[in-house]
């Protein structure tokens, strides 16, 4: 098991963000349950990060709350919520062991222990022998593993995904896919993961979220039922390609229609 505690329940209730005069997404209410998956998708500029940023306490909601295990978040980052960034956002001048250990120093727990447990965490996303390399040692893929390690070692109960694979090559992203699904499978974190691709949506989430308009709303919530385990086999099957279509024509339709 990846994560040392169980998922955290997350709830948006009525959220509205807004930057200045200019109102991003409005009403949103959403309920995730514990070590539930979560994909957000839209058209670019709707609000799938901002919302992240909400969840994560770094943007306030201009109306409404967010709520993780019934205490609203209040401008301050919730205990054991983790954050993966698309452009990795290591410290350069920190090794790769050093970043994963970061968080937990300065969440207090001793040095050597955090140093510890980043060597696992090291292990655990296939770095073994790269622990003493600096960011810029290492390629586009490396980078995001140790990403990943980082927000890993909080042992989050919350895990926000923003767009993690979009800047890689579209081999080490595959890659990386599976990884991922090969860790959720032993663990029971709950994880909001925004992306662009539809594919990634409808093969990481239990459930997706579409978002469209200006402001932003939510248009479906889809249920994801996909037969058997979520690998390339699944990507094959006939209720793959349904759910990636249905979703394609929420994203791509001039004028989406509200779900009831």
């Amino acid at each position: 098991m990846v994560a040392g505690q169980e998922g955290a329940v997350v709830e948006l209730e009525d959220v509205s963000m807004s930057y200045g005069s200019r109102q991003v997404t409005d009403g949103i209410s959403l309920r995730i349950s514990p070590g539930e998956v979560v994909s957000i998708v839209g058209p670019s500029g709707c609000g799938k990060t901002t919302l992240l940023r909400a969840v994560a306490g770094l943007n306030r909601p201009s109306e409404g709350k967010v709520v993780v295990d019934g205490t609203p978040v209040d401008g301050a980052a919730p205990p054991g919520v983790g954050m993966v960034f698309q452009h990795f956002g290591l410290f350069p001048w920190k090794t790769v062991e050093s970043n994963v250990a970061y968080a937990q120093i300065v969440a207090g727990v001793p040095k050597k222990q955090a140093h510890r447990r980043a060597r696992e965490l090291v292990q655990l996303v296939g770095l073994t022998g790269f622990e003493n390399a600096y960011p810029h040692q290492l390629s586009g893929g490396m980078q995001q593993r140790t990403g990943l390690a980082r927000a890993l070692a909080v042992e989050p109960r919350v895990l926000l995904m923003d767009e993690p694979f979009g800047a890689l090559d579209a081999q080490t992203r595959e890659v990386l896919q599976f990884e991922l699904l090969d860790l959720w499978s032993r663990s029971v974190v709950t994880t909001l993961f925004v992306t662009h691709s539809i594919d990634e949506a409808v093969l990481f989430g239990d459930k997706i979220v579409v978002l469209r308009g200006k402001p932003s709303r939510i248009v479906e919530l889809i249920e994801v039922d996909l037969p058997g385990a979520r690998d390339r086999e699944a990507m094959r099957s006939p209720e793959f390609i349904r759910l990636r279509d249905r979703v394609w024509d929420l994203v791509m339709s001039p004028e989406p229609t509200v779900a009831p």
